[in-house]
């Protein structure tokens, strides 16, 4: 059973992709643009990804699956911004 440090940890970790993301969005206005699409096809596949691997019996199957929704956040957050 995970802890209360780490629970706290995984929480500090997806809500580090919304700052991340503002940044990213504001140095790379252009490239964003070009890359709308791939960006949603990214964050497609990675939440894709995250429901496979919490079916499988995979021993890091939380950190990998957190990574992921940094990601998803990340990405989808660029968007918007953008938008």
């Amino acid at each position: 059973m995970l802890s209360t440090t780490s629970n706290l940890l995984y929480a500090l970790l997806l809500l580090a992709g919304f700052p991340t993301a503002w940044i990213l969005a504001k140095l790379c206005n252009d490239e964003i643009k070009a890359w709308k699409k791939r960006f949603i096809i990214m964050a497609i596949s990675s939440l894709i990804i995250a429901i496979i691997i919490f079916f499988t019996n995979f021993e890091y199957k939380l950190p990998v699956i957190m990574t992921l929704f940094f990601a998803i956040i990340t990405l989808l957050t660029i968007i918007w911004k953008t938008h």
